[in-house]
């Protein structure tokens, strides 16, 4: 067989994802669970863009399965995830969940159920460790100080000259500048001479 390139299991995935985004969705446009149905659930407590209650999250480090039936407030379906205020041991909690961390849906009133395999990115993003707190040392980091011995030292930058040869130059240019007057004088001087000349004859 062919290597599949459109990665159609991904993208099955995803548009399966889509059935619980609509199926919560349905829930909240008829104000509440129709008939005997409830849902169950489950999804990585440390997946990115999860917002769930610290001590939830020590408790359930990886996993954790939450039930929809009777008892739940505000809830919300958005585009790519859903929120939802959920009871634990009697304290409100307040959850919010993507749809890719979800791990498994089930429906045991009509026994449906769906179980997730966990994209590849999804997976490294779990496993991956904690980043440090981006500081504001880092967004604006001090330039590092330049070398000053070694094959990478900077040059020391050469000295103006006291008598640079520029003023020279000028005066070597208003000189010539002279010599081309008087050089023209010489020339008139020329001139008028060699018209006198031409007059007398």
């Amino acid at each position: 067989m062919s290597q599949d390139l459109m990665n159609y299991d991904r993208m099955t995935q995803l548009a399966l994802r889509g059935v619980v985004r609509d199926a919560i969705r349905r829930v909240i446009r008829e104000d509440g669970l129709p008939g005997a149905h409830h849902f169950y659930i489950t999804f990585l407590t440390r997946y990115p863009g999860v917002d769930i209650d610290e001590s939830l999250a020590k408790k359930y480090t990886e996993e954790v399965t939450i039930v929809l039936e009777h008892q739940y407030w505000d809830l919300k379906a958005h585009d790519d995830s859903f929120e939802v205020t959920l009871k634990f041991g009697g304290v409100p909690k307040y959850l919010s969940v993507p749809y890719t961390a979800i791990t498994r849906f089930h429906d045991p009133s009509v026994g449906f159920a769906m179980q997730f395999d966990p994209p590849e990115e999804m997976s490294d993003a779990v496993e991956a460790k904690p980043k440090t707190p981006l500081t504001l040392a880092k967004l604006n980091p001090e330039p590092a100080a330049k070398p000053t011995s070694g094959p990478k030292a900077v040059k020391p930058t050469p000295k103006p000259k006291k008598n640079p040869e520029k003023p020279k130059a000028e005066k070597s240019k208003g000189a010539a500048k002279k010599g081309a007057k008087k050089d023209e004088k010489q020339d008139d001087a020329n001139k008028v001479v060699s018209l006198d000349a031409f007059r007398k004859k």
